[in-house]
């Protein structure tokens, strides 16, 4: 039984949650597939799925060996690749992880032209707002907005943008515009609650801590928009989230002369292992997108 074989079966398994699932992906047949999980599990004499009401599902033995076995096909894939030259296409699958909001805005609208330019590459966005485990989940890249709460994370930033305190014109119509930082505790304010609830507003060397309350408090940026969208009060949050409304109009940026802490834009890597170069040649492709310079330099195998 070819080793690599195996691994690659193992994890096409795990990841489409079936035997049918991954026979489809490797296209033979469901027996082959189960034969050679049965071979692999007698050669390491140990056992690594277990059935369950939702299908297939990695043992604890399993899961260490997933992470292993994907991180190793992930190594030969680039092997090959640095073999072939730096200017081969790329070719398999890149897992992306991302907040859903920016994700929606930012980045999916780019993968026409990525995909376009690898036609042999495959790509899958997990939405999510929460941090997660990149080498559990077995993500390639994940792109990270704020502070990083991992110091060990292999990170690069890719851009940095502002904060403001935004709202509708129509909620300014029926509940004034603030004047100053202290204005806001006057206000219905929409929390986030993945952010702090008080804030430091800098002017002319000046600083002024203020805490914003609101009577709607959401968990994902969805709902924030929503809720603002909706009138139903203002917030404190990333231009990057109001982009398309900012332009429209229907949100408008408050308290201009104040500024706000900005936000950093994030690539983080898993740690352990090598970046691929097809995590690296999108988060170039991103990092270009969002300065808007165009197409980024080509990486390294």
């Amino acid at each position: 039984m070819d080793r690599y074989q195996a691994m690659a079966t193992f994890v096409r398994v795990v990841e489409s949650g079936s035997f049918s699932g991954a026979a489809r992906l490797l296209n033979v047949g469901q027996p082959a597939v189960s034969k050679t999980i049965a071979q692999l599990e007698n050669r390491l004499q140990v056992s690594l799925l277990v059935r369950s009401t939702h299908g297939l599902s990695p043992t604890e033995a399993g899961l260490r060996f997933y992470e292993r076995a994907r991180a190793a096909i992930a190594e030969a894939d680039e092997a090959e690749r640095a073999a072939r030259g730096a200017g081969a296409g790329l070719s398999g699958r890149l897992r992306v992880s991302a907040a859903t909001t920016f994700a929606r805005l930012h980045v999916v609208p780019l993968l026409p032209r990525f995909l376009a330019a690898h036609p042999d590459l495959d790509i899958e966005i997990i939405l999510d707002d929460r941090v997660i485990d990149l080498v559990s989940e077995g993500i390639d890249l994940s792109l990270r907005m704020g502070a990083l709460p991992d110091s060990a994370a292999v990170a690069r930033k890719l851009a940095t943008g502002g904060r403001s305190v935004l709202a509708t014109p129509a909620y300014l119509t029926r509940a004034g515009e603030p004047l100053s930082p202290a204005d806001l505790a006057g206000h219905e304010a929409v929390v986030y609650s993945q952010q702090p609830d008080a804030w430091s507003f800098t002017r002319d060397g000046a600083a002024v801590s203020v805490a914003v309350h609101g009577r709607v408090r959401v968990s994902a940026a969805e709902g924030l928009r929503a809720a603002v969208l909706a009138d139903i009060g203002l917030t404190i949050a990333s231009d990057w989230m109001f982009a398309p409304d900012l332009a429209s109009g229907a949100v408008r940026r408050l308290l201009q002369p104040w500024a706000l802490p900005a936000i950093d834009l994030w690539a983080v890597f898993p740690t352990g292992r090598m970046a691929s170069a097809k995590a690296r040649l999108f988060a170039d492709f991103v990092q270009a997108a969002m300065a808007g310079t165009g197409e980024p330099h080509s990486v390294a195998a």
